[in-house]
C-alpha cells in the first residue's frame, strides 16, 4: 500500500492458524483512508492529545536505506491535522511491525546490529516530524515483543525458546536507548522535545502475607516490568533475574550500560489487569495459572484470579486497586518518576443498537481506573497523563480483528460520568499538561 514493504505480521498473518478468524491488518480499521474522519471523531470528544504508531516498513520498506515518501508524506498530513485540530501528536516509533527483511536477513531482535537500523530509521523520523512532534516512545512493550515474540511463539516472528527472549529484549533495550542518544545529541537542542520508552505490566498481589508469597509477588515484577526498566534507571537487570536466569541473561557493555542510564524523560507504563502471585512448590508448578508474566520455569511463580474478579472480554480481571498499587510501586522503586499511562482500558462484548451502544460497563472501568490513579496522585506519586485504550477498535494481533475495543458513548452526558467520578484527575491533570 503506497510503497508500504512487509513487515513480519504480514507475514505471519499469512500461516494458518496463527490468527484468530484467519484476520489480517491489512484494513481493520482503515486508519489510512479515514483518518480526516477518525480526527473530526477525536475533536468531537475533546481530545486533548493523539498516541499512535509509526509503521517501520512504511518509511523504510526494507529496515533500512531508502525511505518512502509517500509514508512520510502520510504521516506528515496526519501530524499537521491533529495540530490544527487542536491535538498533540504523542508518536510511537515501535509497535512490533518489524520490516519482514531486517527478519529473513539479520534475524531480527536477535541480531546486536538492529539496534543501529533502529536508531537509523529514528533518525529519518526525527528528522521528517521532529519540527512538529515533541512527545515521542521508542519502543511498545518490548516485553511483548520478547516473550510472545521470541519465547511463547504465539506472536511474530513466532519463535520458541527459553533464551531468545534475553537476548532479543536485551537488544530492544539497547535500541531504545540508541534512537534516544541520536536524539538528544543531533536534534532535542532544536525541536526541544522529550522521549522514553513504555513497558506494560500488571500487578502482582501476594496470595498470602507469607514472606514466600511476597518474595514471589516481588520477583514476578522484576521478570515483567524490571525486566525493562532496572537498566534505565538502574543500570542492570533486577539482582532475581541475574540468579534466576544465570548465562542466558546477557550483560551490557559500558557503553550500552552508560546510554541506558536515564534515557527516558517518562516512565511509560501501560497497565490492565492484577494476579495473586504465589511462591510455586512442586505441586502448584503442575496446575498454576501462569498467566503473562514472563518465563513461569525461571520465575518459581504460580499466578491466579479472585473468581470474585469481574473479566472483560479478553477475561483480564478489572481490578482498579491493583492500579494504584502499580504506581506507588514504580514511584518507590525507581525514585519518584514522571508517569504517563499510555494504555489503560477494557474489551466488552458491545451489542450496538440503533447505532448506540449502551457503555456502561467500559464507563464505570474507567471511572474506577481513574479513581485509582487519583488516590495514588494524592500519595504523591507523578502522574502526569493517561491515554485510553482505544479510540478504535482495531487488529489485535493473534486475537484477529475485533468490533469490541474501541470506545463506545450512548452520549456526551454519560461519557461526563467518567469526569464526574474523578474531577481532580479530569481537572487537574488532563486540562492543564493538554492530555
Amino acid at each position: 500500500m503506497s510503497g508500504k514493504g512487509p513487515s513480519i505480521w504480514d507475514a505471519f498473518c499469512t500461516i494458518p492458524g496463527k490468527i484468530y478468524g484467519g484476520d489480517s491488518g491489512d484494513i481493520a480499521c482503515d486508519h489510512y483512508h479515514l483518518w480526516p474522519q477518525d480526527i473530526a471523531l477525536m475533536k468531537q470528544m475533546n481530545l486533548k492529545a493523539y498516541r499512535f504508531s509509526l509503521s517501520w516498513p512504511r518509511i523504510q520498506p526494507l529496515g533500512y536505506g531508502k525511505v518512502n515518501p509517500d509514508g512520510i508524506q502520510f504521516y506528515n498530513e496526519l501530524i499537521d491535522a491533529l495540530l490544527a485540530a487542536g491535538i498533540v501528536p504523542w508518536i510511537t516509533l515501535y509497535h512490533w511491525d518489524l520490516p519482514l527483511a531486517l527478519q529473513l536477513e539479520k534475524d531480527g531482535w536477535l541480531h546486536p546490529d538492529i539496534a543501529n537500523y533502529f536508531a537509523d530509521y529514528a533518525a529519518v523520523c526525527f528528522d521528517a516530524f521532529g519540527d512538529r512532534v515533541k512527545n515521542w516512545i521508542t519502543i511498545n512493550e518490548p516485553w511483548v515483543v520478547a516473550m510472545l515474540g521470541y519465547g511463547q511463539g504465539v506472536f511474530a516472528p513466532g519463535r520458541t525458546s527459553n533464551a531468545e527472549p534475553y537476548m532479543a529484549a536485551h537488544h530492544l533495550l539497547r535500541a531504545h536507548a540508541y534512537a534516544v542518544d541520536v536524539y538528544r545529541r543531533s536534534f532535542l537542542p532544536q525541536q526541544k522535545g522529550r522521549i522514553g520508552i513504555t513497558s506494560n505490566c500488571d500487578w502482582r498481589e501476594p496470595l498470602t502475607s507469607s514472606q514466600a508469597d511476597h518474595d514471589a509477588a516481588e520477583r514476578a515484577l522484576d521478570f515483567f516490568l524490571g525486566w525493562f526498566a532496572d537498566p534505565i534507571y538502574h543500570g542492570d537487570y533486577p539482582s532475581s533475574m541475574r540468579i534466576r536466569v544465570g548465562d542466558r541473561l546477557p550483560h551490557f557493555q559500558d557503553k550500552d550500560r552508560e546510554l541506558l542510564l536515564g534515557s527516558s524523560d517518562f516512565f511509560g507504563l501501560n497497565h490492565y489487569t492484577t494476579m495473586y502471585a504465589a511462591n510455586a512448590d512442586s505441586v502448584a508448578k503442575q496446575t498454576a495459572v501462569y498467566g503473562n508474566g514472563g518465563l513461569s520455569e525461571d520465575q518459581d511463580v504460580s499466578l491466579s484470579l479472585d473468581p470474585n474478579w469481574p473479566l472483560t472480554r479478553m477475561n483480564w480481571a478489572i481490578v482498579p486497586w491493583g492500579c494504584q498499587k502499580l504506581l506507588e510501586w514504580i514511584d518507590r522503586k525507581y525514585k519518584h518518576p514522571e508517569i504517563i499511562i499510555t494504555e489503560n482500558g477494557a474489551a466488552f462484548d458491545d451489542q450496538l443498537i440503533d447505532d448506540q451502544v449502551n457503555d456502561l460497563q467500559r464507563i464505570d472501568f474507567y471511572a474506577g481506573y481513574l479513581e485509582a490513579v487519583v488516590k495514588a496522585m494524592q500519595n504523591g506519586v507523578d502522574v502526569k497523563g493517561y491515554f485510553a485504550w482505544s479510540l478504535l477498535d482495531n487488529f489485535e494481533w493473534a486475537s484477529g480483528y475485533s468490533k469490541r475495543f474501541g470506545l463506545h458513548f450512548v452520549d456526551f452526558q454519560t461519557q461526563k460520568r467518567v469526569a464526574k467520578a474523578s474531577a481532580k484527575w479530569y481537572g487537574k491533570v488532563i486540562d492543564k499538561n493538554g492530555f
